[in-house]
């Protein structure tokens, strides 16, 4: 769930959703989940108190891809990849922008409550 709470606020209401985990995405999740059972975050070392230090965390994560031989990625990248992974599914644009925390246009977009998660995990699943 990619929501807000106390310690972070959303960029816009578009980035409030649930995104399916797959591959290696949900193998890591477990992984820092089973190693974090006393704290309510998954990395904790990024969240101080009252609030989450993102831009300490994105520059980790840069360091991180500078390190293992990424020199031509950051981690902005890693949101337009994951676009690109859409297209060449052919996921439908309202599945891709519901998943990657994109604004749909047009009126009808707005009506119901988006795709339940069988439906976003069919397509994260084709990305793996």
């Amino acid at each position: 769930m990619v929501q807000p709470n106390a310690h972070r606020r959303l960029k816009t209401a578009s980035s409030k959703r649930s995104i399916p985990l797959v591959g290696d995405a949900l193998w890591a999740a477990k992984r820092l989940a089973s190693k974090n059972q006393n704290s309510e975050y998954l990395i904790s070392r990024y969240n101080r108190h009252d609030r989450t230090d993102g831009n300490s965390a994105s520059a980790a994560l840069n360091k991180w891809l500078k390190q293992n031989e990424f020199e031509c990625y950051s981690v902005h990248s890693l949101r337009h990849s994951f676009r690109d992974r859409l297209r060449d599914i052919e996921c439908p644009a309202d599945i891709a922008n519901q998943l990657g925390g994109w604004v749909n246009t047009g009126i009808g977009s707005q009506y119901g409550n988006g795709y339940q998660l069988s439906v976003l995990s069919k397509w994260m699943h084709k990305i793996v």
